[in-house]
């Protein structure tokens, strides 16, 4: 006993059952029923028709065997040490007491504070007025800011 496959939906034609078409130059094609037969004459693209067997497979319909899903890689982080730290100065900060970070703290502030007193100190005791006198810079021929050119 021969089993065909139906040329349009791809399903299996029993002997005694189906169609079977002979084309103008003796190519035959078999199909289950008239509905397949005039859906191949009118030139009707087998994959876009939802009940044929070309359309299930390619649209994964009806797979009862459930393949296994595909694994994907997690993302491992991985830390790494930055232009103005490596890795191990910033793990010691990280593990640092609060405590520990707080005092840290405090004493960059006051140290900061100190450069600030210094440096306001200095400028305090330079004295003013020795460097030559500021003299507006204008272009050559333009006028200062406000003024109107008036030609007689």
């Amino acid at each position: 006993m021969r089993i065909e496959r139906c040329d349009f939906s791809g399903a299996k034609v029993y002997p005694s059952r189906g169609k079977t078409y002979v084309r103008g130059d003796s190519k035959t094609f078999r199909f289950i029923g008239s509905k397949a037969e005039s859906l191949f004459l009118q030139r009707k693209n087998p994959r876009k028709i939802a009940w044929t067997q070309v359309y299930r497979r390619m649209h994964k319909k009806g797979i009862t065997e459930e393949v296994a899903k595909k694994r994907s890689r997690k993302n491992v982080k991985v830390q790494r040490g930055v232009v103005g730290a490596d890795l191990a100065s910033i793990l010691a900060k990280r593990t640092a007491k609060p405590e520990v970070r707080a005092a840290a703290r405090a004493a960059a502030i006051t140290k900061a504070k100190a450069q600030k007193k210094e440096k306001e100190s200095t400028k305090a005791q330079r004295p003013q007025g020795t460097g030559a006198p500021k003299v507006a810079k204008n272009p050559k021929g333009s006028q200062p800011k406000g003024s109107i050119n008036v030609r007689r």
